[in-house]
C-alpha cells in the first residue's frame, strides 16, 4: 500500500516541482493536450517507451499524482528504489507473474487514482515504437478506467538505451484524447489493444512533427 501521509505527499510535489525545472532546461521539454487529462477519476495513462526519461516526462505533464508501474529490479539499488518508491513507484517482477504488482495496481485503480504504464514493456533500442502486450487490458478490465494515450518524441535521442547517462536534446509529449470506461468496455481485448496502440502512434506522429518545426 502506498504510502500516502503528508510529508510523503510534500516530497512528491516538491521533487515533481524540480523535475519539471530539469526538463526544461536541459531537454526544453514541451507537453501539448496536457489539459486532457481528467481532473479526477480513475485513469489509466499508456504512452509510447524511449528511455528511462519517460517516467517522469508523463509524470511532469500534469498536476496530478501519479503511480507507475517499474521493473522491480530497479528497486535493488536502495538508494534509487527510495527515489522511486517517493515517486510512487509500483515494482512488477517481469521475471515472474508480477501478481502483486498486478494487484497493487488495481488496488490505486480501484481507489480512483491514476497510473502510468508503458505497453511495449521495454524501452525502444532505435526510437521507433514497438507493438503492445496486451497485458495491460487485465488492469482495464478489472477498473472502470477512463484510458489516456500518450506519444513521446526525443527522449530517445536523449537517452538511449545505449547511453550511460543522458545528454541535453529536445522532447516533446502530446497527450491524446481519452478514451471514456463505456467504450473500453465495449471493446475485447484484442480491439482494445488496437485502439490504444492506434491513439498511441497517433499522438507520436504528432509529437515528431511538433519536435521537428522546434
Amino acid at each position: 500500500m502506498a504510502d500516502r501521509s503528508l510529508p510523503r505527499l510534500l516530497e512528491y510535489i516538491a521533487v515533481r516541482f524540480v523535475f519539471r525545472l530539469a526538463l526544461v532546461v536541459l531537454f526544453r521539454y514541451r507537453c501539448q493536450g496536457r489539459a486532457k487529462m481528467p481532473a479526477v477519476g480513475t485513469v489509466l495513462v499508456c504512452a509510447n517507451h524511449q528511455s528511462f526519461l519517460d517516467p517522469p516526462l508523463v509524470g511532469c505533464a500534469f498536476n496530478r499524482h501519479m503511480s507507475y508501474l517499474a521493473r522491480k529490479s530497479l528497486f535493488r539499488w536502495r538508494p534509487f528504489g527510495r527515489f522511486i518508491a517517493t515517486l510512487d513507484a509500483i515494482p512488477l517482477d517481469q521475471e515472474g507473474l508480477g501478481m502483486a504488482g498486478l494487484k497493487e495496481s488495481l488496488r490505486r485503480l480501484k481507489r480512483g487514482e491514476a497510473l502510468v504504464i508503458f505497453p511495449e514493456g521495454t524501452r525502444s533500442p532505435d526510437g521507433d515504437m514497438a507493438e503492445l502486450k496486451p497485458g495491460f487490458c487485465v488492469l482495464a478490465r478489472r477498473s472502470a478506467v477512463t484510458m489516456l494515450p500518450v506519444g513521446i518524441d526525443g527522449s530517445h535521442q536523449a537517452w538511449p538505451r545505449s547511453s550511460f547517462l543522458p545528454r541535453p536534446g529536445r522532447v516533446q509529449l502530446v497527450v491524446g484524447d481519452p478514451i471514456p470506461p463505456e467504450v473500453v468496455r465495449q471493446l475485447d481485448d484484442i480491439a482494445l489493444a488496437a485502439e490504444v496502440e492506434r491513439r498511441i502512434r497517433d499522438c507520436l506522429r504528432q509529437a515528431r512533427e511538433i519536435r521537428s518545426r522546434r
